[in-house]
């Protein structure tokens, strides 16, 4: 009898942990509240930027730059939430935008819209358009919350019933960490928690949409991904495709994704 009342709180959790996404239509086995995983991030967003060198938008071309890219990216994604009449899936986004001065090829996206992108990104992304690309990307899995997917895996039977503050309060450092992992934050944490194949779709697919919204060419991720993966031929990949596994034939889909981009494209200018 245990066995079976185990069992059947087992397959309800499952069943009522594996909403489908409003925008993908694919179904995701979620156990974290979004709204805790927005408080977790604002905190450690705040203690990442202290023990950071934040590069300043006003005095900076790439901060305001980095700024100027967010703001129409996020404008893309809101405008877009609203005409599909689904807003309220970006409830407790604050956006937040910073350029961080650090070598590492990387950017990321907490849930809530906390935004980072670091010094040594610019040299490959080289354009405006290309960073767009990559924030976008950054965005859509934020917005996807492909975070809470890989942290609910990991997390498992600690948060089943109980939630995330639950989980911190037994094993604050190691749930922070896993958080830290899920969410590309920092280095060296690529072995830990990489992005699946379906999460990198769904971020190039949509990214490319974002960015094109916000009127930047989407052409320009074949180029940014071919310098990418010119990169991986060394010894040592950057962190962004540590984080964000790059296969063969990741350029072959974004060329399929690219005609559905081409639609969203009007050009604006700065």
């Amino acid at each position: 009898m245990l066995r079976n009342i185990l069992l059947a709180f087992l397959l309800s959790t499952v069943l009522t942990s594996c909403p489908k996404n409003a925008v993908t239509g694919r179904s995701q086995f979620k156990l974290l509240p979004e709204s805790e995983l927005q408080t977790m991030a604002t905190t450690q967003y705040r203690e990442f930027l202290s023990a950071n060198r934040v590069v300043s938008s006003s005095n900076n071309r790439d901060a305001d730059m980095v700024n100027r890219v967010g703001r129409r990216i996020t404008r893309a994604v809101t405008d877009y939430y609203a005409s599909k009449g689904i807003s309220n899936q970006l409830e407790g986004y604050n956006w937040e935008y910073n350029l961080v001065d650090d070598k590492t090829v990387n950017a990321w996206c907490m849930p809530g819209g906390k935004i980072v992108v670091y010094t040594g990104l610019l040299p490959i992304t080289q354009n405006e358009a290309a960073l767009a690309v990559v924030m976008g990307h950054e965005v859509s899995h934020a917005i996807f919350q492909h975070g809470n997917e890989r942290m609910s895996a990991q997390l498992g039977a600690q948060v089943v019933g109980a939630g995330l503050s639950v989980a911190l309060s037994n094993k604050p450092a190691e749930t922070q960490n896993i958080f830290n992992a899920a969410y590309g934050v920092g280095t060296a944490v690529g072995v830990l928690l990489p992005f699946s194949r379906k999460h990198e779709l769904e971020a190039d697919h949509y990214g490319l949409i974002w960015a094109a919204m916000a009127g930047y060419n989407p052409r320009e991720a074949v180029p940014l991904w071919q310098r990418m993966e010119s990169m991986s031929a060394g010894s040592k990949p950057p962190e962004f495709l540590s984080t964000h596994p790059s296969e063969g034939k990741r350029i072959e889909q974004l060329e399929k994704f690219m005609p559905e981009a081409l639609q969203y494209y009007q050009p604006v200018g700065k």
